[in-house]
C-alpha cells in the first residue's frame, strides 16, 4: 500500500506543468505572513480508504513541490512542508474535510493543489491561489503631528486581486493609487489626533473566490508630542507681468505632490506679516479652501491635473492683485516652493472739459524699471507725467482729430529686462453723432435752446419765478419753432448748471445767467424746473455736462421752447 501511494505522489509531481497565467483556480486566499491560514478542500461525499495530497507550485515557476500527503495509515510531509503545516482535521476519512492549515511565510505564496484519490482514481482536484498581503505604515507608528500618513499595501502575486482599497476610522473611504511596483498607496496629509484609529485595508480577489474581499485592520496612533519635520527646497523664483483682466498662469514646482498651498503678499507691501494663505487643495482628502478677500484664483486644467498631483493656478488679476505669490507643493516629508513676483498693468482714460487723459497704472512698482506712453506714429512724441506712484499719464486736447486719434501704447520694462505693454485706442466718432457704445468713450452733450419770455425782469436784483409751458393752439410746443424765432428781439442769456449730474426730480436748480450783450447785467436767477423736467427732459435726457441758451424778451408771459442740439465731446 505504501509503495503504491509513493508512486502516485511521484507521478503527480512530474505530470502536468501548466503555465500558471492560464490556470483557472477554484479559490483565492489572501493572508498576511504568520497569520493562521486555512486552504479549504472539502468533499463530504468521500468516505473510506482515501488518500490526500497537497502539492504547491510557486507562482510563475514550473517546478512543483510536495507539501503533505496522508492516507488511512499515516501522514507524510514533503519537501515544501513547514513546521506549522498540518491537516485541519486528522479524521478526514470520516468527515470529508481535507483542508490545510499553516502559518505562511512570504515564500509560500503560489498555487496549491488539493488532490483526493481513492483506489488509483482521482475523486477531486481543487486549485487554490494563495497570496500574501504586505502593509507598510510611513512614518512609523506613532505618527508625528502634521505628518503625511502613507499606507502602502501590496499583494504577491498581484494577479490574485483586482484592487486594494482603504477606509478611515468610521468607514470613510480613502483615495488610493497604484504604485509603479504594483503596490497601492493611500495618504492622509496633515495627520492630526482626529485621524487616529483603526484603518481598514481591503483586498478584492480576482476570479473564483469564496470571499468577496479580504479585510485587514491596521491600527494607527499619533505622537502628539512630536511634530513632523519637512525638508524645504526652493524650486525657483521669477519676475513677470501681465495685463489686468487677462488670464495668467501661476507656476508651481513640477512634481506630483500631495497637496498645495498658495500664499499671496499684496503689491507694494513690504510688511513681513502681510503674506497670507489664499488657496489650499488636498487631493487625498478632496479638500479645497479659498480666501474670500484674495485674488480670483482657480486650479489650472490640462495639461495640469490637480487630482493627480500636477498643480498650477489660473489668475485673472485686477490692478490690486499683483504682488508676491508663493506656491508650496507638499510631497511626503518634502516642501518645494516657487515664488512669482507679479506686476499688473492697466490702461484707462478720463474725460474733462478740455482734454482726454490716458492713464497707465501698474502695481508692484519695485519691479518696474521704466514706464511710458507712445503713439502709433513714432514721429509724434508724447509727454508723460506722474501725479502719484504707479500711474503715468499723457493728455490729448479736445476735440479728437484725425491727427490725435489712433493707438496709444503704455510699455513697462521690468528690472529683469522683460517688457509688457497695453494699448488704448482713441477713435473719431461717426460723422454727425457720437458713438456712445464703444471706444472712444464719448459724451453727448445736449444743448437745449429755449425761448424765455419774462413777465417782469429786473436787471439789478435777483428774482424767483415759476416757469410754465406755452399753452397756445398747438399742444406740441415743438411744432412751430420758426414762429418763436421771428419774435426774438432781445438779449441772449447763456446758462450753465454747476453740477456733475442734473437732478431731474428736483424742483429748484441754481442757474447762473450771463449776458451776451454788454448793456444787460443779470444777477443769479432761481427758477423752478419741475414742469421743465417732466415735459422736456423726459424727451431729451441730459449728460453730465449741461448747457442752455435762454432768449429773454419783454412780453408779459413766460414759456420754454427747447431745440435739442447734439454736440459730441469724445475721449
Amino acid at each position: 500500500m505504501d509503495s503504491c501511494f509513493l508512486t502516485f505522489v511521484a507521478l503527480t509531481l512530474v505530470s502536468s506543468s501548466v503555465i500558471t497565467h492560464y490556470i483557472t483556480w477554484n479559490d483565492v486566499v489572501v493572508t498576511k505572513v504568520d497569520t493562521p491560514t486555512v486552504l479549504l478542500c472539502i468533499d463530504e461525499t468521500v468516505r473510506g480508504a482515501v488518500a490526500i495530497n497537497w502539492i504547491m507550485k510557486p507562482f510563475n515557476e514550473e517546478k512543483e513541490k510536495l507539501v503533505l500527503s496522508a492516507n488511512e495509515m499515516k501522514e507524510f510531509s514533503g519537501g515544501a512542508s513547514k513546521a506549522s503545516m498540518r491537516l485541519q482535521d486528522s479524521n478526514f476519512q470520516d468527515t470529508g474535510i481535507f483542508s490545510l492549515y499553516f502559518l505562511p511565510k512570504m515564500e509560500d505564496q503560489g498555487l496549491y493543489y488539493c488532490l483526493i484519490k481513492q483506489q488509483e482514481r482521482t475523486l477531486k482536484e481543487r486549485i487554490i491561489l494563495l497570496a500574501i498581503l504586505t502593509v507598510t505604515i510611513v512614518p512609523a507608528v506613532p505618527i508625528p503631528h502634521n505628518s503625511t500618513l502613507r499606507l502602502i499595501a501590496s499583494v504577491n502575486p498581484n494577479i490574485a486581486i483586482t484592487k486594494i482599497t482603504w477606509a478611515r476610522p468610521g468607514g470613510f473611504p480613502m483615495r488610493s493609487e497604484k504604485m509603479r511596483n504594483n503596490g497601492t498607496v493611500a495618504k492622509l496629509p496633515q495627520f492630526s489626533s482626529t485621524d487616529s484609529g483603526a484603518y481598514l485595508c481591503m483586498a478584492h480577489p480576482r476570479g473564483n473566490s469564496s470571499h468577496t474581499l479580504f479585510p485587514f485592520h491596521v491600527q494607527v496612533a499619533i505622537d502628539a508630542d512630536k511634530v513632523a519635520l519637512f525638508t524645504n527646497k526652493t524650486h525657483g523664483s521669477k519676475i513677470t507681468a501681465t495685463v489686468a483682466q487677462t488670464s495668467f498662469r501661476l507656476s508651481c514646482p513640477a512634481i506630483q505632490g500631495d497637496y498645495v498651498l498658495l500664499y499671496w503678499q499684496p503689491p507694494d507691501n513690504k510688511k513681513q506679516d502681510s503674506m497670507k494663505l489664499v488657496y489650499a487643495y488636498d487631493r487625498w482628502r478632496g479638500f479645497t479652501r479659498m480666501s474670500e478677500r484674495g485674488p480670483k484664483i482657480q486650479l489650472a486644467g490640462p495639461p495640469y491635473n490637480a487630482q493627480e498631483g500636477s498643480f498650477s493656478f489660473l489668475l485673472t488679476p485686477g490692478i490690486k492683485d499683483g504682488g508676491h505669490y508663493i506656491c508650496k507643493v507638499f510631497l511626503n516629508d518634502n516642501i518645494l516652493s516657487q515664488r512669482t513676483v507679479l506686476t499688473v498693468l492697466k490702461v484707462r482714460s478720463t474725460l474733462s472739459a478740455s482734454k482726454l487723459e490716458l492713464l497707465c497704472q501698474y502695481s508692484e512698482r519695485s519691479q518696474v524699471k521704466r514706464a511710458g506712453w507712445t503713439y502709433q506714429n513714432q514721429s509724434r512724441k508724447l509727454q508723460s507725467f506722474s501725479h502719484s506712484p504707479g500711474i503715468i499719464t499723457t493728455t490729448l486736447p479736445l476735440p479728437i482729430t484725425s491727427d490725435t486719434a489712433g493707438n496709444y501704447t503704455c510699455t513697462l520694462q521690468l528690472t529683469n529686462g522683460q517688457t509688457i505693454w497695453a494699448t488704448h485706442t482713441v477713435t473719431l466718432p461717426p460723422e454727425g453723432r457720437c458713438n456712445e457704445s464703444g471706444p472712444p468713450h464719448c459724451l453727448s452733450v445736449r444743448v437745449c435752446v429755449c425761448v424765455c419770455v419774462t413777465l417782469s425782469l429786473s436787471l439789478s436784483t435777483g428774482i424767483e419765478q415759476s416757469l410754465s409751458h406755452y399753452s397756445g393752439e398747438a399742444e406740441n410746443i415743438y411744432e412751430n419753432p420758426e414762429d418763436i424765432r421771428q419774435v426774438m428781439n432781445s438779449h441772449v442769456l447763456s446758462i450753465s448748471i454747476s453740477s456733475d449730474e442734473f437732478p431731474l426730480s428736483s424742483a429748484l436748480a441754481s442757474i447762473h445767467l450771463h449776458s451776451h450783450s454788454s448793456p444787460l447785467v443779470c444777477n443769479p436767477l432761481y427758477l423752478s424746473l419741475s414742469i421743465l423736467s417732466t415735459r422736456l427732459f423726459s424727451v431729451f435726457p441730459l449728460s453730465p455736462l449741461h448747457s442752455f441758451v435762454f432768449y429773454c424778451f419783454p412780453p408779459p408771459f413766460l414759456f420754454f421752447l427747447p431745440f435739442p442740439l447734439s454736440l459730441p465731446v469724445c475721449h
